[in-house]
């Protein structure tokens, strides 16, 4: 075990590597010419830049996947199988759900945590961040650590993501889409419902009928998907640099903490992702087109990184019981304090 655990040692010296880095090319199951659907966002649909960004002309970038949508994706893993022993397990009732933190968009910013009998206990872990010492919130959310966290309702503490994963695609031609649905009735003339019913025009959004489903709908010209011409890479980095300014109250805890988080993030990183993105979108490597894994020193030297996903993952479980996993528990939702939180949010909005 003492050989296991200071395998990675290096990682961690003042002048060891700035950051690993991971390319790889992607491409549709369907084939390198095949079509898939970008993330769409409210008001733009789906985000491309180009060259000419005033006339949208010239060679493109489409952004697939952002850097919060991968750490979204990654994270989960540390919830199943020899991953779910690396961090404690909790998990959040509210009403009849019950949600792992691990799942939540804000980790342990997040109001159903923030509302929740953690409360104390966090708001304890993101002061003691603010001081310097980030061990209290390694025991109950380590992964906020490894992904990233801001405490933007209270504390204002902030932990950036040591790894960042970003899928783009390169020269995109933008497909469009249409369909017609047609209902099997027409249930007005039919008697089966009243005419009264149908206030506007036939396929309306405000049609009644056709808001139910119950009325011939058209869909024209909608987002269908795009090809990349110039292919699809995900580009992923391990920030070794911001690792090591983790501290804790000493610097024997400090050497624990750093293992553990790096072990976490290791893990994580030499992980092939899922290829499921969304309906439409299945990504896989291409083959034709090696993935690179590369050490980057301070001084710009690249060297090929050698970190098996097997070695990590051994690496990750001697560092996690040398440093002492959090508790795993189940807790509460708190209605009382989430209604205070809003009641002081209105209160505060009106005095603006």
């Amino acid at each position: 075990m003492s050989d296991t655990i200071t395998h990675f040692d290096n990682y961690l010296s003042p002048d060891g590597p700035a950051a690993l880095v991971i390319r790889e090319h992607l491409m549709p199951v369907e084939g390198a010419d095949g079509v898939f659907f970008p993330s769409t966002f409210a008001d733009i649909g789906y985000n491309v830049d180009y060259e000419d960004a005033r006339n949208k002309t010239g060679r493109n970038i489409a952004l697939i996947d952002s850097a919060g949508s991968q750490a979204n994706r990654i994270e989960p893993m540390f919830a199943e199988g020899a991953y779910a022993g690396l961090i404690p397990q909790i998990k959040i009732k509210a009403g009849e759900k019950t949600v792992n933190l691990i799942d939540v968009g804000h980790r342990a910013g997040d109001a159903i945590a923030r509302c929740s009998a953690l409360q104390g206990e966090l708001q304890h872990a993101f002061k003691e961040v603010l001081k310097g010492n980030a061990l209290p919130l390694a025991k109950v959310a380590p992964t906020s650590l490894v992904f990233g966290v801001w405490d933007s309702r209270d504390t204002q503490a902030k932990l950036p993501r040591l790894i960042a994963s970003t899928v783009r695609a390169f020269d995109v031609r933008k497909l469009t889409r249409s369909a017609t649905y047609f209902a099997p009735m027409d249930y007005v003339s039919e008697g089966v419902l009243a005419a009264s019913d149908a206030e506007k025009a036939e396929g309306s959004s405000k049609n009644p009928l056709s808001s139910t489903g119950f009325v011939n709908a058209l869909a024209t010209g909608t987002h269908g998907g795009v090809i990349a011409d110039g292919g699809i890479r995900r580009d992923a980095t391990l920030a070794l640099s911001a690792l090591k300014l983790l501290k804790a109250d000493t610097d024997e805890e400090t050497c624990k903490l750093q293992r553990y988080i790096l072990g976490l993030a290791l893990v994580a990183f030499t992980k092939l992702p899922l290829g499921y993105y969304r309906q439409g979108t299945i990504l896989v490597l291409d083959a034709d087109k090696p993935r690179e894994f590369s050490e980057v020193a301070l001084n710009g030297a690249r060297t090929p990184a050698t970190v098996s996903h097997e070695s990590a993952l051994a690496f990750a479980q001697a560092a996690a019981k040398a440093f002492g996993v959090g508790e795993s528990r189940d807790v509460a939702f708190n209605k009382d304090t989430a209604k205070k939180n809003i009641a002081e949010a209105k209160k505060k909005k009106g005095k603006e």
